[in-house]
């Protein structure tokens, strides 16, 4: 099974995404990730679900839910052609000095971003990869990783193709 990006434009309104999940959840598939921000115009929602499954249901489960009345259009999006990103912030513990110069050179490695540094903490945004996120975490993971927050992955299809294409 791979991880499936599925990009929805909806209706702005309560109960839209509860209505997606539980869709989902009926038909037992699991949300690795999801993000949700107001769309270009006021009225709609994009939203990213990522979910571990065979292809084929995923289409089907889209397929399903591209009948919703609040959804104005649905589609697994396509590896090759998508750009996905997953973004991280991550505190470490570098009271010692020698753990704070490790954990610069592999935030710099990483092409990350330190938005706040402190005698024995570092506060760092890693962009990229879900496997790029994971990697970082996995490297400074011996020096301390106090506290983490992902967003989860949000994608985009490359060139001119966009989410209202059929």
């Amino acid at each position: 099974m791979s991880l499936n990006v599925i990009s929805f434009l909806v209706e702005n309104k309560p109960g839209v995404l509860f209505n997606i999940s539980n869709t989902i959840r009926r038909k037992n598939f699991n949300i690795h990730s999801i993000t949700a921000i107001a769309g270009e115009h006021e009225d709609t929602t994009r939203i990213t679900i990522t979910s571990k499954a065979d292809a084929h249901e995923i289409d089907k489960l889209v397929e399903q839910m591209s009948k919703m009345v609040d959804i104005i259009r649905v589609k697994r999006l396509d590896p090759l052609r998508t750009i996905q990103r997953d973004l991280a912030l991550v505190k470490l513990h570098t009271a010692d000095p020698m753990a704070q110069e490790e954990a610069l050179e592999i935030i710099n490695k990483y092409k990350g971003l330190i938005l706040d540094i402190k005698p024995d903490t570092v506060i760092a945004q890693i962009t990229g990869s879900v496997n790029e996120v994971t990697d970082f975490h996995a490297e400074v993971g011996h020096i301390g990783v106090i506290e983490s927050a992902r967003t989860g992955i949000t994608a985009i299809e490359k060139g001119w193709v966009t989410l209202m294409e059929k």
